[in-house]
């Protein structure tokens, strides 16, 4: 993947120079596309500069304000200055709640012309994942569309790392708009939305983000499009990342520590109810050189703070059980230290 960056650096130098739609298109761009709309099994796909735009840009056009835009509670910032733009209503259901996005539609379903769910495929905060099958029902049910963020899931879950269609055993066609970021497994930077071909059309031509944006630069689309062949040529990857996050999550929840309703699958949390807790553990575990970064209020409820781990293919079994017995350690230092006060 870093060779694969060198060499578009050398081709195509450090800039494309201009937005894509003018003088800034690259081949290297159609084949990111092309090979992104070939993963998810849809007509074409279209990558942004950045991952945030993508949302906001994408749900800034597509909807107006005679629009609803229903979400997860805990949806990315990205969705909600895209809703915001938009000037759609927007309203928020229950955490991986299908009822309640049930109860929501049919309160509000008849009262909008186009009504847009959006869900995450693996919740970053909590590292757990929707029912899509259920979101995919209720959808259809009530001719609303489904857009799935799956900046954290793509490359990560199911069995060759399809992301949540394969997790859920959904077809991809049942979700109208996909999205993800190129700055996690994808190793570069980005975002891509996936889809029918009307869609990726339109975005192409009218997106803000994408039309009025410079080009992603060549040697950032390089190494996402080598990191596609990678995942594809290397399965044991996948299959040793499942392994080691289960691993973890196994231990961590041996040694009663809070995981909330991680599936155990990259992405885990300890719970550990206080901001300062979550900073003194973060700062305490980085001098015994590990690094885990806290989430604290308003990120989440106070009594939510904690820490989150990212788990990686090359982590060891070692590397995790010294992690979880040093955390034990500092934390009960700190229950003691502050008894005794």
């Amino acid at each position: 993947m870093i060779q694969a960056g060198i060499e578009a650096l050398k081709r195509y130098g450090s800039s494309v120079s201009a937005s894509r739609p003018v003088s800034g298109e690259r081949p290297i761009h159609h084949e990111l596309e092309h090979a992104i709309a070939e993963t998810y099994e849809v007509e074409d796909a279209v990558v942004f500069v950045s991952g945030h735009a993508t949302n906001v840009s994408t749900l800034g056009y597509l909807l107006g304000p005679k629009d609803l835009v229903l979400h997860d509670e805990y949806i990315h910032n990205s969705t909600l200055v895209g809703a915001q733009l938009s000037g759609a209503r927007r309203m928020s259901f229950a955490h991986n709640d299908p009822a309640a996005l049930e109860a929501l539609l049919a309160r509000h379903r008849g009262q909008f012309e186009r009504v847009l769910v959006v869900i995450e495929g693996l919740y970053s905060m909590d590292g757990d994942a929707p029912d899509l099958k259920r979101f995919v029902e209720i959808k259809q049910r009530h001719q609303a569309w489904l857009m799935v963020d799956e900046a954290h899931s793509f490359a990560v879950m199911g069995d060759t790392g399809l992301g949540l269609r394969e997790h859920c055993q959904v077809a991809s066609t049942d979700v109208d708009i996909w999205m993800g970021t190129l700055s996690k497994t994808m190793s570069g930077c980005g975002g891509y939305i996936a889809g029918c071909r009307e869609l990726v059309e339109m975005l192409r031509y009218f997106a803000p983000g994408f039309l009025y944006s410079v080009g992603m630069p060549a040697q950032v689309a390089a190494p996402s499009l080598a990191a596609l062949a990678v995942m594809k040529e290397e399965p044991q990857r996948l299959r040793d990342l499942h392994t080691i996050s289960g691993y973890f999550l196994e231990q961590a929840k041996a040694r009663g520590f809070d995981i909330g309703d991680s599936i155990g699958v990259a992405v885990v949390p300890i719970i550990v109810g206080s901001s300062v807790l979550a900073a003194g553990l973060s700062d305490a575990l980085l001098k015994h050189d590990i690094n885990v970064q806290p989430i604290l209020h308003p990120a989440v409820p106070e009594k939510s703070a904690r820490l989150r781990f990212f788990l990686n293919c090359e982590h060891t079994r070692e590397q995790i059980d010294r992690t979880l017995d040093a955390l034990q350690a500092e934390w009960q230092a700190r229950t003691e230290q502050a008894s005794s006060k």
